[in-house]
């Protein structure tokens, strides 16, 4: 393999498939991963391969967005959150295994789940070229590939151990071909409490959808059953650059005025749900449609 190709990336060539083909293999070849019909798809200097081409990603956070979000996960804000997905992804460990970050972002959540599990390989899916930029930097057993989580997943069927779904769109059917039996998905959520002090200080900004978890229940019980639930719930004191970070890096980013001002300084209630969820061996009952949620604001 040439020192070219990040070595995060070596351990998912057998369970890459093409995106173009659905070839059941991708090898190296000059700076690129090439099917045996000749399809390629570039590795780009930052480290992350451009699965997603000739297709237009329906979402992905530009470059303010992955800068206000780096920075406001570097002050720690989210390590409680971290943390509960760290503990319900490897609350079973099975030895070593892959991890499926799917809308990795900046691979904060997947470099802290491989922490915990020495032996094992993460692969993190994003739309965005600027958060892959981070994510494939995020770990040194962490690869990245740019993906839309709508499309049917460029993965072999049960490549995965663990499936990650952190403030993401979901494709239950995907995870579900995705995961190895007895493998689990882990996702998290918001709730009508998450960041409502935010909200009230800055009008138009995204709500959460009351009627979120009715729909997730209903997309994800043909394919999965829920294991165990935790509440992360606690009370952020932001300055007023921190809190315009914390808008900052969510779809509500808009409703910052021109001069970038934000909602201020001020505490803040963040409030999660953490949910793991067991694969079914098939799916039971009547399946939700294939694509997900759009990405969940605010995360």
């Amino acid at each position: 393999m040439p020192p070219s190709y990040p070595p995060a990336l070596i351990p998912f060539l057998p369970l890459l498939r093409c995106p173009a083909c659905g070839a059941p293999r991708l090898d190296p070849d000059r700076g690129a991963l090439r099917c045996p019909a000749g399809h390629a798809f570039d590795i780009a200097r930052h480290g992350y391969v451009g699965l997603l081409t000739g297709a237009r990603a329906t979402s992905g956070d530009d470059a303010p967005m992955v800068r206000a979000r780096e920075r406001f996960l570097a002050a720690g804000g989210y390590e409680p959150i971290r943390g509960a997905v760290a503990r319900l992804a490897t609350a079973r460990p099975a030895g070593p295994g892959t991890v499926l970050d799917a809308g990795c972002g900046t691979g904060y959540y997947l470099a802290a789940v491989l922490d915990r599990l020495p032996g094992a390989h993460g692969l993190g899916l994003d739309s965005s070229a600027r958060a892959l930029r981070s994510a494939a930097r995020a770990h040194d057993r962490a690869a990245a590939a740019s993906w839309d989580l709508f499309r049917p997943l460029p993965l072999a069927d049960r490549a995965a151990d663990v499936v990650l779904d952190v403030f993401a769109p979901r494709n239950p059917e995907e995870f579900h071909r995705v995961l190895r039996p007895g493998g689990r998905l882990v996702v998290v959520r918001p709730t009508a409490r998450h960041l409502a002090e935010l909200r009230r200080r800055l009008p138009g900004a995204v709500a959460v959808d009351p009627d979120k978890e009715r729909r997730l229940h209903r997309a994800l019980d043909p394919y999965f059953e829920a294991a165990r639930t935790e509440r992360v719930e606690y009370r952020l004191s932001l300055d007023a650059e921190q809190a315009a970070d914390l808008v900052g890096m969510t779809p509500s980013a808009r409703h910052l005025d021109a001069s970038g001002a934000g909602p201020g300084a001020g505490p803040v209630t963040v409030s999660v749900l953490a949910t793991v969820y067991r694969r079914r061996p098939a799916p039971v009952g009547p399946a939700a449609p294939r694509t997900g949620s759009t990405r969940t604001p605010p995360p």
